[in-house]
């Protein structure tokens, strides 16, 4: 095959451009793997991408020795732990995406099921755990050097398997957590805590409503899933404003059940760049009784279906759909170019201690605007189990890190069937493929300064395809804090389009969008920004939206 002369030079240089952001080339339209740290030291079953292109990753303090130090020779002593209580290691690191190393960080109290969220400046609001742990904020910032510091007591009460949330005016709403039927605030006001009966409505003997599922919607109200059912809330005014038809089919979708949940993409439409229709989709879980019965050692099968709602309809109602596969504990996770990456998990079983059987290795993505039969598409397989406490975040050069799986109440490496695992892998999306090189776009725009709510901003991007014909997006994704099969806090935004694009030279356009109208649609922190070309996204740079 023979390339216009003008083209061969551009094609080697953005095959070298395009090696740096995505590190393995890959022909298969079903996704790639590759592993890049066979131990990062700790099992990662709490993950947050940061804004300084660093993700922080945590496990809990008395799983027993991790396989890494603490810095400067430091140790933990705790006489009520049963597995060690004089521990030198670390069970939280950092790692950098750019130089594919680990950095350890020091946590002193048990993070073990907790929670967190980044706050309007960037930094890691992290909340709760297990005993010495259940009432701690720790925090965590941005910075070559940080590390965590720890506020024992700052919580009202004990939040075990609780969720958090960024909310419009920068706070933190912190809700449920195990027997907690409430809610209070990060920063703390006075009162700070708030009953939730519907949190006690939706508890059963497994305690089906832990990590229950917060999303904010446009109009500035919680959708709240628990169990089965789901709420529309008021978060300030304290009330219920109505309760959505519970999912058809009975089957519960939070912790044990654990399957996930995702805000749809908004499409910011009309004069503003206002959404007026979002859409909630669940997939996966648990059957009733499936934690007892895994007790009892037979494990259920997991969940094969999804629910969508739009939860702002008068007339709100379930639309259902099966998956390729039943799974619990799988991830899911907004990919910058408006799909569903769903991932992790297992077949049979439920989420606990050992309770996890049939590993479901294979990723599925889901296409939101596909016609019904024809949203789910199978990807390539991993070669690693990933059951409970395994994590997946989307990081900005547009692969997914996975990590992750401990199903034993310590660590665990020899004699079982799913040992504890250490790794690092990264999954690359089919848009990472090289038949897609020429048609991934790259900002060239530098944003130092914040977004403001509903101005124009202009993006400049580079485009190798000498024949650009295809459909121009702008995205934001706010990247989550995941574990335990949720990833809290992500939100995926399509900005309005003002304006027609502008070729500004051979390859270089510009493209005129509209920062998001409000804080209800964008809470202020930190997005990566994306532009995607038919369907392929550049990589992210970050925004701040204040």
């Amino acid at each position: 095959m023979k390339f216009p002369a003008i083209l061969l030079p551009l094609l080697l240089f953005f095959l070298c451009f395009w090696r740096s952001e995505s590190q393995t080339p890959f022909l298969d339209g079903g996704g790639a793997w590759e592993v890049l740290q066979q131990s990062i030291g700790i099992s990662a079953m709490h993950m947050q991408l940061m804004p300084n292109d660093k993700v922080v990753m945590f496990d809990r303090t008395d799983f027993g020795s991790s396989n890494i130090s603490l810095p400067s020779g430091q140790c933990r002593t705790d006489p009520h732990q049963e597995a060690l209580t004089h521990d030198c290691s670390a069970h939280s690191v950092e790692y950098t995406i750019a130089t594919n190393s680990i950095r350890p960080l020091t946590i002193q109290t048990d993070t073990w099921c907790s929670s967190g969220s980044l706050d309007r400046n960037g930094q890691l609001i992290q909340t709760g755990g297990f005993r010495d742990g259940d009432r701690v904020v720790r925090t965590i910032s941005s910075c070559d050097a940080c590390d965590w510091t720890e506020y024992p007591e700052n919580l009202a009460v004990r939040r075990w398997y609780a969720t958090d949330l960024i909310l419009p005016d920068g706070r933190i709403i912190i809700v449920g957590g195990r027997r907690q039927y409430n809610y209070e605030f990060y920063p703390q006001q006075n009162p700070n805590l708030f009953e939730l009966g519907f949190l006690r409505e939706t508890s059963d003997q497994d305690e089906n409503n832990l990590y229950p599922f917060l999303h904010l919607l446009p109009d500035g109200t919680l959708f709240i899933f628990t169990n089965t059912r789901a709420v529309l809330f008021d978060y300030n005014g304290n009330r219920v404003l109505r309760e959505l038809p519970a999912i058809p089919g009975g089957e519960p979708r939070n912790y044990p059940s654990s399957g996930s949940s995702v805000l749809l993409p908004l499409t910011l439409t009309g004069e503003a760049g206002q959404e007026t229709d979002p859409e909630i989709l669940l997939c996966g879980g648990a059957p009733f009784g499936s934690f007892d019965k895994a007790v009892q050692g037979e494990f259920l099968e997991a969940s094969s279906t999804c629910g969508r709602i739009r939860p702002m309809d008068p007339q709100a109602q379930w639309a259902m759909e099966t998956m390729p596969m039943g799974r619990v504990m799988g991830d899911m996770l907004l990919l910058p170019n408006g799909e569903v990456l769903i991932i992790n998990g297992a077949g049979n079983g439920t989420a606990g201690w050992e309770f996890g059987r049939n590993p479901v290795k294979t990723p599925v993505i889901y296409s939101p605007s596909l016609p019904l039969g024809q949203r789910f598409q199978v990807l390539n397989p991993s070669s690693t189990p990933r059951l409970y406490h395994s994590t997946a975040t989307v990081i900005p050069d547009g692969r997914v890190l996975v990590g992750g799986s401990n199903p034993h109440t310590l660590y665990q490496f020899y004699n079982q069937e799913f040992p504890t695992d250490l790794s690092l892998e990264a999954f690359l999306p089919p848009y990472l493929s090289m038949q897609h090189l020429t048609r991934r776009p790259r900002i060239v725009s530098s944003y130092t300064q914040p977004l403001s709510y509903a101005q124009p901003t202009e993006v400049m991007y580079f485009l190798a395809d000498p024949l650009p014909m295809g459909e121009i997006t702008v995205r934001l994704l706010a990247p989550s804090f995941t574990t335990h099969s949720f990833g809290m806090n992500q939100r995926l935004l399509t900005l309005k389009v003002a304006g027609e694009v502008v070729q500004l030279s051979l390859f270089t356009y510009r493209v005129t969008v509209l920062a998001p109208p409000n804080p209800n649609i964008a809470p202020p922190g930190y997005y990566m920004m994306f532009v995607v070309h038919s369907g392929v996204p550049s990589a992210g740079v970050w925004v701040q939206m204040q």
